[in-house]
């Protein structure tokens, strides 16, 4: 039931509203950017549903590794107003923002995406699972 109010809702005048809340979070992401398409997913807050790497998070799929032919064909197909769920229709706008090039170079810069996990990350001495069900 959730999920089919979340979609109606995304469906509604509130795709702007939504744009905007989720672009909040990452603007400063943004001036670490190494490129221009990593630049324009982190100004799209395509990192907010997709991952910083593009690893998928919910009902968002995973891009990173794809086949960049597959990608392409996807935000084409996007940019036609074609999805395969009631979650792709904020996709649309997005995908319609990218001109030509940027279509391209988008595919081709999420196909190389892998997901990096800093080292520190599992290497904390104080932290212990011990009991909280973690593996």
């Amino acid at each position: 039931m959730f999920l089919h109010s979340f979609a109606k809702i995304l469906k509604k005048e509130n795709t702007m509203f939504m744009k905007q809340l989720i672009l909040l979070p990452v603007t400063s992401f943004i001036l670490f950017a190494s490129n221009d398409m990593e630049s324009l997913y982190l100004q799209n807050a395509c990192n907010a549903c997709h991952g910083m790497y593009g690893e998928g998070m919910g009902a968002s799929p995973r891009l990173q590794g794809q086949k960049e032919a597959v990608l392409l064909r996807r935000l084409k197909d996007l940019q036609r107003g074609k999805t395969r769920s009631a979650f792709g229709t904020i996709m649309i706008s997005f995908a319609k923002s990218l001109d030509e090039n940027q279509t391209i170079e988008m595919a081709k810069y999420l196909s190389t995406l892998k997901k990096v996990i800093p080292k520190e990350r599992y290497e904390h001495d104080s932290f212990d699972n011990t009991g909280d069900g973690s593996s």
